[in-house]
């Protein structure tokens, strides 16, 4: 069963397009991701889905509800956790579930319950009373997503749901959100820049520029790149360039610091290609391909953090300015 759909979604800023005229759809269930650089239409998308913005124009579902015409159907479909935390600070941790159990009008028979519940998945059951201010960036993160379960919601997104994180604690967030799925029976939505976040997912849409330029599973996105990853380097990269195109036949490519090339089997391309060039190649090294080499196929260049720019920064605040409905 689709849990979302959309159909030929734009979203518009004056001349700018921040998404692009996409499709896709999530399956109940899934662990959904999307893969790409700040900027990319990540936010934007998942802005749109939870009824926070406006679409220009084409159509999404969510729970079968129309996001621009069943906007409070969908807002209870939906849990949500983004990057910046919207945790009252002031609150302990069970204030801050009780308001928000409060807010969806769920019954206090219900969300005491309920509230241990989420609690217990993500161990925090002992800081139950403790002042959110004295919490760690994990242990925010972690409450956060216990308060976006606290209704039942039928998709739960997260928006780079480990940005800013230790590689540990992303590690342990990521415990939890398997957990949740199996025991919840939740679906995943999730936006990452970070590849081995991406590596989880069940399907990754990767988006650029407003754009998906790929949709499948992080196995058949990897195939999309024909082979092992040879990266070299010599004193002189620009000829190594040329030879390995004139000399190999190779497909090559100049990355930072060196030169690379993809080959079928690398195991026995790398000494052959040191018989040849001897005195030539200074650094060489062999690795199986990676989701940022499929983006870097697609794209032309890695998936990186960037810093925005001053129509960047002007879309942001337009987004923290937009008001439900």
């Amino acid at each position: 069963m689709k849990v979302i759909e959309v159909n030929n979604l734009v979203k518009k800023y004056n001349d700018f397009t921040a998404v692009n005229n996409i499709n896709f759809s999530v399956d109940e269930g899934e662990v959904f991701g999307f893969l790409g650089p700040n900027g990319a239409g990540k936010s934007t998308t998942i802005k749109i889905l939870s009824t926070l913005l406006t679409l220009t124009s084409g159509k999404a579902y969510l729970n079968g509800y129309d996001v621009q015409k069943e906007p409070n159907k969908v807002r209870s479909s939906i849990g949500l956790v983004f990057q910046e935390t919207t945790l009252d600070e002031r609150l302990t941790a069970k204030e801050n579930l009780v308001f928000h159990a409060m807010l969806y009008g769920i019954p206090k028979k219900i969300y005491q319950k309920r509230l241990q519940q989420v609690l217990e998945i993500v161990e925090l059951t002992d800081r139950v009373d403790t002042l959110v201010k004295t919490f760690s960036g994990g242990m925010k993160r972690r409450l956060e997503i216990a308060r976006g379960l606290l209704h039942y919601p039928k998709v739960i997104f997260l928006d780079e749901p480990t940005v800013g994180l230790d590689l540990q604690t992303r590690s342990r967030i990521w415990e939890y959100i398997h957990q949740l799925r199996k025991t919840e029976g939740v679906t995943i939505f999730l936006t990452t820049h970070y590849m081995d976040e991406a590596e989880n997912c069940n399907r990754i849409a990767i988006i650029d520029n407003g754009k998906i330029v790929a949709l499948n599973t992080p196995e058949k996105l990897k195939e999309r790149v024909s082979g092992d990853i040879v990266t070299m380097a010599s004193a002189d990269n620009n000829r190594l360039y040329k030879r390995l195109i004139n000399e190999f036949g190779l497909e090559a490519e100049m990355i930072k610091d060196g030169v690379q090339v993809e080959t079928a089997k690398g195991e026995t391309f790398i000494p052959q290609l040191i018989s040849k060039l001897p005195n030539e190649i200074t650094y060489i090294s062999l690795r199986k391909p990676t989701l940022n080499d499929v983006f870097l196929k697609l794209t032309g260049r890695e998936i990186r953090e960037e810093l925005l720019d001053g129509k960047e920064i002007m879309r942001a605040r337009l987004g923290r300015r937009s008001r439900f409905k």
